[in-house]
C-alpha cells in the first residue's frame, strides 16, 4: 500500500491555462527520480476543483501511464456528489490506480450517518479498488469523526485516512480505535514527522513537490531509525513548509516551482497568485536551501 513521501502533483497550465502535459510530464519525472514512494493525481494540489471531468480523468490517466509503474498512483476521487465520486472511482480503477483517494463532501455538509452512507456506497460501487478516506475539515467545514472513521474501516477496501485535521492526537485516536492495518497518512507537511511518531505511514505532501528528495529522506531515515538526522531535516525545512502555507494553497508551490523552472505561474480563476511579499518571503526560502540563485 502507500507509505513515505507521496507528493499530491501540481496540474501545470500553459499562458491559455490549459493543461500544460510537457511540464507534467517533466515533473512527474523530477518526483520519481528524487525518491518519491508514490503520488496522487488530482488533489486539491493539483487544483482539481477548476478541472472539467473530462480534463479530471484524463490528467489521472497521464499520471498513471508516465510513472510507467515506478511509483504507485492514488487518484483523487473526491465530490460532493456520491454520484460523481462513484464515477471517478471507475475510471480510477480502470486506469490502473493503486487506490483513491476521498475528500469529505465540501459545501452540502452533510451529517456524520451522511458520511458514512457516502463513503460506504462508494467503496461498494467498486469493491477491487482501495479508498483512502480524507478528513481536512478546514476545507470541507465537516469532519470525520472517529466512531464514523471506525465504522468505514471495517469495510474490506477502506484502507486508510489522510489526516489534515493538524490535530497530532487525530492518530492516536484512529490507531486506539481502528484495526491497526489501517494505514494513516499525514496532510499537513510540517506535521510530518511528528505524525509518523503517532502512528503514521507517510504524507501526502505539498512541499514534496518542491523538495521530493528531501521530504523522501525524512521518511527514508525514519524508518532507518535515524531519528536525530530525521529531526535535523524536519527543522531545516520547517521555513519552506511555513512559507508554502502563508496563502491559499496551491498558489505558494505554483509561485515556487516557476522560480525553479518547473512550470509557469499560471492558476486558474478563482485562484490568483500569491502576494509580492509572499513571493519575496519564498525566494529567500528557496535561496537558503540553494533551491534559485
Amino acid at each position: 500500500m502507500f507509505e513515505g513521501s507521496i507528493p499530491a502533483v501540481i496540474t501545470p497550465f500553459d499562458k491559455n491555462e490549459e493543461i500544460d502535459f510537457d511540464s507534467l510530464e517533466s515533473h512527474i519525472e523530477f518526483l520519481i527520480s528524487e525518491g518519491s514512494h508514490g503520488l496522487v493525481s488530482c488533489g486539491t494540489t493539483g487544483e482539481s476543483p477548476t478541472l472539467d471531468h473530462d480534463e479530471h480523468k484524463i490528467v489521472t490517466e497521464f499520471i498513471i501511464n508516465k510513472s510507467k509503474g515506478r511509483v504507485p498512483v492514488m487518484a483523487g476521487c473526491g465530490s460532493n456528489s456520491t454520484k460523481e465520486s462513484i464515477d471517478f472511482v471507475h475510471h480510477a480503477y480502470k486506469s490502473g490506480a493503486k487506490a483513491t483517494l476521498l475528500v469529505t463532501p465540501y459545501y452540502n455538509k452533510p451529517t456524520q450517518k451522511g458520511l458514512y452512507e457516502h463513503f460506504r456506497l462508494i467503496a461498494n460501487s467498486c469493491p477491487k479498488i482501495p479508498n483512502y478516506l480524507y478528513n481536512i475539515p478546514g476545507r470541507s467545514v465537516v469532519r470525520l469523526e472517529i466512531d464514523t472513521m471506525k465504522k468505514l474501516s471495517q469495510i474490506s477496501n477502506i484502507v486508510g485516512v489522510k489526516d489534515a485535521t493538524a490535530d497530532l492526537t487525530t492518530p492516536l485516536e484512529v490507531r486506539t480505535n481502528c484495526k491497526e492495518s489501517f494505514q494513516q497518512l499525514s496532510g499537513e507537511d510540517a506535521t510530518f514527522l511528528s505524525f509518523l511518531i503517532s502512528g503514521g505511514v507517510g504524507c501526502i505532501s505539498v512541499t514534496a513537490n518542491v523538495v521530493p528528495g528531501l521530504i523522501a529522506n525524512i521518511y527514508n531515515l525514519w524508518k532507518s531509525k535515524k531519528i536525530n538526522e530525521a529531526m535535523s531535516l524536519n527543522f531545516k525545512l520547517y521555513p519552506l513548509n511555513n512559507v508554502l502555507f502563508s496563502e491559499t494553497s496551491p498558489s505558494p508551490v505554483k509561485y515556487a516551482l516557476s522560480r525553479m523552472g518547473k512550470c509557469l505561474n499560471i492558476l486558474r480563476k478563482p485562484m490568483v497568485s500569491i502576494e509580492k511579499e509572499t513571493e519575496k518571503k519564498i525566494d529567500i526560502t528557496l535561496k537558503d536551501l540553494n533551491l534559485i540563485k
